[in-house]
């Protein structure tokens, strides 16, 4: 076994001790208060001096100086243009999937009528303008753009800003700005991290302010959304990247292994648990373990991943571990098991499911349609993946006839009166009489 080497948690779930049952379903729940204290003065900084502040930020973090924040359009043109056919294809199978699940998943103008003469509607109006976020750092990353501005676009909504980190050159890298033009995005804004969250929830004299901000990104990335939450609406608060895979004994064990593996090579703070039905697969799955991290590109932050917040546990029934992944509530849950769909059915807190050894959470990064935008931390007991509801509000409208006005008027009295509010029983008691 190599629980002990490699993984912070290996063995039954039963036998877990209470220090690291709390660490296991703690992940996220400690803020660190270095991080927020900086990501703090980052967004007062940004909020009090605009342009200048961001300018200053870029330098001393990306070690660029700025003359402009906003990348032209005619660099943007030829970021597309100049991307190789293959990413291209790649980036426009993406844009077309996403684009095609979203335009479903947009939700629907609807009336009801209560009683005779009283007509309840609910209208959804797309948002004016919205902020997407693309990380950026240890890689570039074309498919965050995707996923934040076309369900953005989809909606209705009116202006798409993309923030994303400057490169050596000044401007985020070319993929970045490829998929940005395949999005339709209207300005685009090289500027990243917390200054970024703040230039667009307060808005300075280059960047202007949005309705909303999604969009994945680092520790000060989350941290500054939380500061300007008040202000501004955002998709989820968002740590680092999740994955439980359900395996029985008809799972490849060398599948769920590498699925583990490319979800801890996202960040050393990944959190990746496999749950194990029986004994025999459990060891078998970090049997495979060990010589694909052996030869992970990725390897040193594959490490730290697994021994940091990674596991095998071990289960006696699916039942037991559907349980353990609702309580947990992963942002991705990959189901390998005999029955995926019968599975599902008791699945309730998760952003999104992969069913079956095929469905790899990797095809759902990039190429599927869904989003990957999704709630961490256990936070997908009560948040969503990003979708079109995300990009619109909703408008309430109510319509009374003159007999149902007159139907309303003695029993909203009495309640006005129950609640000793006579100005309100004056206003229903009015139509009694006309």
């Amino acid at each position: 076994m190599i629980g002990a080497q490699m993984l912070r948690f290996s063995g039954a779930v039963e036998d877990l001790s209470d220090a690291d049952r709390d660490a296991l379903f703690a992940r996220g729940a400690n803020e660190d208060p270095v991080i927020a204290q900086r990501a703090s003065s980052i967004v007062d900084d940004v909020r009090a001096r605009g342009d200048a502040a961001l300018r200053e930020l870029a330098l001393a973090l990306d070690g660029v100086s700025l003359a402009s924040l906003e990348v032209p359009r005619e660099t943007i043109r030829k970021a597309l243009d100049s991307t190789p056919p293959e990413v291209r294809r790649s980036l426009d199978r993406s844009a077309r999937n996403i684009a095609t699940v979203h335009r479903a998943f947009m939700p629907a103008s609807v009336e009801v009528e209560s009683e005779p003469g009283i007509v309840i509607g609910r209208r959804p109006d797309p948002l004016q303008r919205v902020g997407v976020y693309a990380p950026g750092g240890r890689a570039a990353y074309p498919s965050s753009v995707l996923m934040g501005a076309i369900p953005a676009r989809v909606a209705g909504v009116a202006e798409v800003i993309l923030c994303s980190p400057p490169g050596p050159d000044g401007v985020p890298p070319r993929a970045v700005l490829a998929a940005a033009a395949l999005a339709e995005v209207d300005r685009v804004f090289a500027i990243g991290g917390a200054g970024a969250i703040a230039a667009m929830a307060y808005g300075t004299e280059s960047v202007p302010r949005v309705d909303r901000i999604v969009g994945p990104g680092n520790a000060y990335v989350a941290a500054a959304k939380l500061l300007v939450v008040r202000e501004v609406a955002i998709d989820s608060p968002a740590g680092p990247s999740e994955l439980i895979v359900i395996a029985d004994d008809s799972a490849d064990p060398s599948v769920v292994a590498t699925e583990m593996v490319a979800q801890a090579e996202h960040d050393p703070l990944a959190c990746v648990i496999a749950v194990a039905v029986g004994e025999g697969i459990a060891a078998r799955i970090e049997q495979a373990l060990v010589g694909l991290v052996e030869r992970a590109d990725r390897g040193e932050i594959v490490r730290d991943a697994l021994a940091g917040q990674g596991g095998v546990l071990r289960v006696s029934t699916i039942d037991d571990a559907i349980a353990l992944s609702n309580r947990y509530a992963p942002e991705h849950l990959l189901l390998c098991v005999s029955d995926a769909d019968v599975a599902l059915r008791s699945v309730r807190n998760a952003g999104t499911v992969f069913l079956g050894e095929r469905a790899s959470v990797a095809f759902g990064d990039y190429m599927t349609g869904a989003n990957h935008v999704l709630p961490t931390g256990g936070l997908a007991r009560s948040y969503s993946g990003l979708s079109p509801l995300d990009f619109v509000r909703w408008t309430t409208y109510q319509r009374v006839s003159e007999a149902a006005a007159k139907s309303l008027a003695n029993d909203v009295g009495i309640f006005a009166d129950a609640e000793s509010l006579p100005g309100h029983a004056a206003a229903a008691r009015q139509w009694s009489a006309r």
